[in-house]
């Protein structure tokens, strides 16, 4: 089994041959503009306390943070949606290392601002066996300090490669999580934090699962 990061670079690898050099030049060019907002050291962060959720599942049910706490430590990991094969490879990742995490006596949700259908959607594709959660509008992800706003210029090279992001999360706000993961005690305190603002960068969950 291959891990993440190895994905991950094949996947860069493989995007760089097939599109085009101006639109990985609009990438780049986002994630770098992205850096200078210092949103990884001004988004919440470590022995801070986690807000509470009440938040619709791919089945319409409300989960809550509270609930999940009583049985241990909760993972709260955020992805942009459906569209992004970054996420998509995180995902896959936490579903291989499912049984790490519940061994631990821990619980995983992830979440996102997309519609329930998407995740649904994912959930059945990928065989997910965790919680995908709406965070409609991005409300939670606004709290935590991870919720940014799309540059105008790299909207028309999403809408060219299909992704349009007012169909996903029901509204023209083009506004997208940083991918970003929580590890959060019975007491809400936050005991580990990943947040980076190049997508492309993503968690080693080996290191997650050794802070459970």
């Amino acid at each position: 089994m291959k891990i993440l990061a190895q994905q991950i670079e094949e996947l860069n690898e493989n995007l760089a041959k097939q599109l085009p050099t101006e639109v990985l030049e609009i990438f780049s060019k986002s994630i770098e503009e992205l850096k200078t907002q210092g949103i990884e050291e001004s988004s919440i962060g470590i022995g801070e306390r986690f807000p509470d959720f009440s938040l619709p599942n791919t089945n319409d049910e409300t989960i809550e943070l509270k609930e999940l706490l009583k049985n241990g430590k909760v993972i709260v990991a955020f992805f942009r949606g459906s569209w992004c094969p970054y996420c998509n490879l995180e995902l896959r990742a936490l579903q291989e290392n499912l049984k790490q995490i519940v061994d631990k006596k821990a619980k995983l949700v992830v979440i996102s601002p997309q519609k329930p259908d998407y995740s649904k959607e994912l959930k059945n594709n990928h065989q997910l066996d965790f919680e995908l959660l709406t965070d409609k509008d991005n409300a939670l992800a606004k709290q935590l300090g991870i919720s940014f706003k799309l540059q105008n210029y790299v909207i028309p090279t999403y809408k060219s490669l299909g992704i349009e992001l007012s169909n996903y999360n029901e509204n023209d706000n083009n506004e997208l999580p940083i991918p970003a993961v929580f590890v959060i005690d019975t007491d809400y305190l936050i005991t580990y934090k990943f947040v980076d603002t190049n997508y492309m960068n993503r968690i080693n969950i080996q290191e997650l699962i050794e802070q459970l």
